[in-house]
């Protein structure tokens, strides 16, 4: 529980040093424990988010509020030989109605529990499940179907929407 909540409040990269310092636990002696955790258990992202996304439901909406769930996508700009679901994106950031940006990298979808917090006055977007949406070669290469992007907002919803 302490590095979830040193990872909500670490800005910039989350690592666990700097989780850790976050924290103002910089001084510990035996911070090796913490990395032990991530790298000998075994984790599930919809086991994760299933959970989350079941206490955000339980703490924050009340019952009779609609559900509304956002979803984003995003390009990890990555590359080197072992990374093999990298591929060549749109840039949304950089291009405009009239000019094409390219880049490449890994493409992860985001799915976001849109919930008005009452002491901030808006509505915020609190992700529970990201996924890699790997590229139409990758798929290619490995004999799968690809799928849009539509196809995997509409299966990631489906698999959290009995969480409701």
């Amino acid at each position: 529980m302490l590095l979830v909540f040193g990872l909500v409040l670490t800005q910039g990269r989350r690592t666990i040093c700097s989780v850790l310092r976050t924290l103002g636990l910089s001084q510990i002696r035996r911070w090796d424990k913490y990395h032990r955790v991530l790298s000998r258990c075994k984790w599930s992202a919809l086991a994760c988010g299933r959970s989350l996304a079941g206490l955000m439901l339980d703490k924050l909406l009340s019952k009779e509020e609609v559900l509304v769930f956002g979803i984003d996508e995003t390009i990890e700009r990555r590359w080197g030989s072992r990374i093999k679901a990298r591929g060549i994106y749109r840039d949304a950031v950089r291009s405009s109605k009239s000019h094409f940006v390219k880049c490449s990298g890994l493409r992860w979808i985001g799915v976001m529990l849109l919930c008005p917090i009452s002491w901030a006055n808006r509505v915020w977007a609190l992700p529970f499940l990201t996924v890699l949406a790997p590229s139409e070669r990758y798929h290619e290469h490995r004999g799968k179907r690809h799928k849009t992007l539509s196809e995997w907002a509409y299966q990631r919803v489906r698999l959290h929407s009995d969480v409701a």
